[in-house]
């Protein structure tokens, strides 16, 4: 079956929210300090004001309301420092009140110590001589310099919505509520599986006619920085029978998804199809490159995706299909930023295909990285974007603009370059069997 982009990650979402073993109204129980990155369950509201009570924003002087036109001498009252409950201030007097400090009752504005005279807090031994007083410019706004109640917040209101994903300053808010633990979106559980006698583990000798294995990492990396639990499988080789094997001993318990890499395309030795074969796993060519071969379907109930087996096609799938359906599912991870740009170079493109091109983004411009092949992971790892040239474009030139997704920041090494893709380009070479098959 052939399909466009768009139709396989509907495909891939509703998948995703048929798994049985995910309930999304489950939730987990966290306390702050282990919450970050989450997606929350439900609404939080704030169960105090904030700030709780009249503030200081500045060192100064709290003053009276009776005061605030007057330019006479205010003798200097007990000074109030923060965490401490005041006494009431009476006219006539100025108390020295520190940032964060409560404002007494009967004060109804503070002035900044910087514009007293004189312009210093009197020691405590200037206080017990006698009774200190202070200048205040006259003129003085009700509410200068105070931080009122609720102003921030109130208490009862919303603090953060259901969805909400939870970084610093979301926890920080929720720290200053008063707010100790959280119910969160539990995380979405994947078992990820590679298959291919070819593949050795990284680390381990290389025999000749072998490689060694970067879906298992590259995809654990992506699916665990996308908010997921990943568990993953030993390697697989190229036998059916011990894929069956593996496929079968797969329940809703374990996983929420299976997630495989490898053996789905068009080849004689394709052993997640050969394995398959009976299964409800469908298999389809999609208008994308790299990343047109797909599966996807379930396995004993468990939704099952299958990406093709060179790296740079599994993680185009990963980033085109999967990061989005999670984010539509659980909430986590945040959308991937989208943006226009302007092509520093002419590109050319397959028109029946989606493809999709890896970049550097920067001041609006992008320069393209590599070619189109999927074995290029040294281009993918030099990328911060992906660059879309959708179905219909056979070429575009330099300076036209381009959709593109960001995926990471800007290379350091790169930022002081003028050029920043052209030394990759150079060593692409022509198109290999990768890029003249879907891949």
């Amino acid at each position: 079956m052939r399909r466009t982009v768009a139709e396989h990650q509907a495909a891939v979402a509703g998948l995703l929210h048929s798994a049985a073993g995910y309930r999304r109204a489950a939730a987990d129980v966290l306390p702050l300090r282990e919450a970050l990155g989450r997606a929350l369950l439900e609404d939080v509201h704030a169960p105090v004001s904030l700030p709780p009570f009249d503030n200081s924003q500045m060192d100064g002087y709290a003053v009276h309301a009776a005061d605030l036109a007057g330019t006479a001498p205010l003798v200097v009252a007990d000074p109030i420092p923060a965490g401490s409950v005041p006494s009431p201030l009476d006219p006539g007097t100025a108390a020295p009140i520190m940032t964060g400090a409560m404002l007494p009752a009967g004060a109804a504005a503070v002035v900044p110590i910087e514009r007293a005279q004189p312009a210093r807090f009197y020691s405590a031994a200037e206080r017990a001589e006698g009774n200190p007083t202070v200048r205040l410019p006259g003129g003085i706004d009700a509410g200068s310099y105070v931080r009122r109640t609720g102003s921030d917040i109130a208490e009862g209101g919303i603090a953060l919505r259901a969805g909400t994903l939870l970084g610093a300053a979301q926890l920080g808010l929720l720290a200053a509520c008063g707010v100790g633990e959280v119910r969160v979106v539990p995380r979405f559980r994947v078992l990820l599986l590679s298959t291919g006698d070819e593949v050795a583990e990284p680390g381990s000798a290389l025999a000749p006619g072998r490689i060694y294995d970067a879906n298992t990492t590259l995809l654990e990396a992506a699916l665990r920085e996308a908010g997921v639990d990943v568990t993953c499988h030993r390697l697989l080789g190229d036998d059916p029978a011990v894929l069956r094997e593996a496929f079968a001993a797969i329940t809703a318990d374990s996983a929420d998804l299976v997630l495989s890499t490898g053996g789905i395309s068009q080849g004689a030795y394709e052993v997640v199809k050969q394995a398959l074969a009976a299964s409800r796993v469908e298999f389809s060519s999609v208008a994308l490159q790299p990343g047109g071969p797909q599966a996807h379907g379930t396995i004993s109930g468990v939704p099952f995706l299958g990406f093709p087996g060179n790296p740079v096609s599994a993680m185009v799938s990963f980033e085109m299909f999967l990061r989005p359906a999670l984010h539509g599912m659980t909430g986590v991870p945040a959308p991937r930023p989208v943006l226009e740009a302007v092509l520093a170079e002419g590109v050319d493109s397959p028109p029946a295909k989606h493809q999709v091109r890896r970049g550097v983004y920067r001041d609006g411009r992008v320069a393209l990285v590599g070619g189109p092949g999927s074995h290029l992971l040294h281009a993918l790892a030099a990328a911060n974007c992906l660059v879309h040239l959708p179905e219909g474009v056979a070429s575009l030139a330099a300076g036209d603009r381009v959709e593109v997704t960001l995926i990471g920041p800007i290379p350091s090494d790169l930022l002081a370059t003028e050029d920043p893709v052209r030394a990759d380009r150079a060593g692409s070479g022509g198109m290999d069997s990768a890029e003249r098959t879907p891949s």
